[in-house]
């Protein structure tokens, strides 16, 4: 107990003091998380909400190769990042591995079939009287639509939560095709595995700590905005 504790104030004083090795690692997790997000939240909300409003053929197999691909190893998506992105890879000549652009792409790969399996899954469970009211109040196919997205909002606004809560405490894309590179590529993640490695127990504290204060607060924000929309 005595090792845990002393562990976590050293961490406090890490925190405290603002040492620059612990918070370049949370700067690159939030740079690449940021930029991994951007980039998956673009065509997947669009596409989540195609998927769960229109039927059309194939709708089934979209879905469920959706579904199937929230579960895909991330380790696998690593690994084929790294081979489009190396040297002999396709992508080689654009010198994307081992930056944070580079491993944003592993990271976005992984969140997209998160954003548009569930904001398909939100939409789906809309009332289906709903269309009907927004319809016999006049509304236009643009309108219904909006509206019925509107309403889907917490369900949407969840599921992106939850894949940026996969994104940034991701460990194995974040190593394989970001290189875990001291001020540069090393996230919140992959420095907490390699600190606590090499025994350096209060810097995975500390790092852990910055890790759950994210977590805690994006729930906080989801639980503000569903009261203040009366939900």
């Amino acid at each position: 107990m005595e090792y845990f504790t002393n562990g976590l104030l050293r961490a406090v004083a890490l925190l405290v003091s603002g040492d620059a090795a612990t918070f370049s690692a949370v700067a690159a997790t939030l740079a690449a998380t940021a930029l991994s997000m951007l980039a998956a939240l673009v065509p997947g909300l669009p596409a989540g909400f195609c998927l769960g409003y229109f039927d059309f053929p194939g709708r089934r197999f979209v879905r469920m190769l959706s579904d199937a691909f929230m579960a895909f190893p991330t380790v696998v998506i690593g690994l084929l990042v790294y081979a489009m992105l190396s040297h002999r890879g396709p992508f080689g000549d654009w010198n994307l591995l081992f930056t944070i652009p580079g491993m944003a792409i592993g990271l976005a790969l992984l969140a997209l079939p998160m954003i548009v399996s569930l904001t398909a899954a939100a939409v789906e469970g809309m009332d289906a009287r709903l269309r009907l009211t927004l319809l016999t109040l006049g509304a236009d196919s643009r309108q219904l639509r909006l509206g019925v997205l509107w309403e889907a909002r917490h369900g949407v606004l969840a599921g992106i939560l939850a894949a940026f809560g996969r994104v940034v405490s991701e460990v194995g894309i974040a190593m394989m095709v970001g290189g875990n590179i001291k001020w540069h590529t090393r996230t919140i993640t992959t420095a907490i595995a390699l600190e606590t490695g090499k025994g350096e127990f209060a810097e995975g504290i500390a790092l852990g700590m910055v890790l759950l204060a994210i977590a805690i607060t994006l729930n906080a924000v989801l639980a503000v905005v569903r009261r203040r929309s009366g939900a």
